[in-house]
């Protein structure tokens, strides 16, 4: 396989094997004119298999969306063939409309123009809430 190689753009690399197609969707990866690349089930030595994305330009990337789904990613953002910047993910501590809250009781299920808002509450188990009735989330 033959994947060529970015002169501007980014390599989100270590994602999680399985993960690339949920951060593919949630960034909408599919509606860029640019050459993007997925990778899934590549050898890693550190997991054993991994997924990649290769994105052939410099967007606009919601870093946030990208590390609730895989905080363990990383980032290399290249210019002129060169790696400018290596970002490593955290989770953030709050997330706006990214998921729904799944409770039918909550606010959000009738007011349908509520931003759907989740906070961080532990991050060693990795779970959010909603705030507005405390459901945790569902990741």
């Amino acid at each position: 396989m033959n994947i060529d190689t970015i002169k501007n753009g980014y390599v989100i690399d270590h994602i999680t094997a399985g993960n690339a197609m949920k951060i593919y969707e949630l960034l909408n990866l599919n509606k860029l004119d640019c050459q993007v690349a997925l990778i899934t089930n590549a050898r890693s030595k550190k997991t054993g298999v991994k997924d990649l994305i290769k994105i052939g330009e410099l967007i606009d990337i919601d870093f946030d969306k990208l590390a609730f789904i895989d905080p363990n990613a990383t980032v290399n953002i290249v210019k002129d063939d060169v790696i400018i910047e290596k970002r490593k993910l955290e989770l953030p501590l709050r997330i706006v409309n990214v998921t729904s809250c799944k409770n039918p009781r909550c606010i959000t299920s009738t007011e349908r123009d509520l931003d759907q808002i989740f906070n961080l509450t532990d991050k060693e188990k990795k779970i959010y809430r909603c705030i507005y009735c405390e459901t945790s989330l569902d990741k």
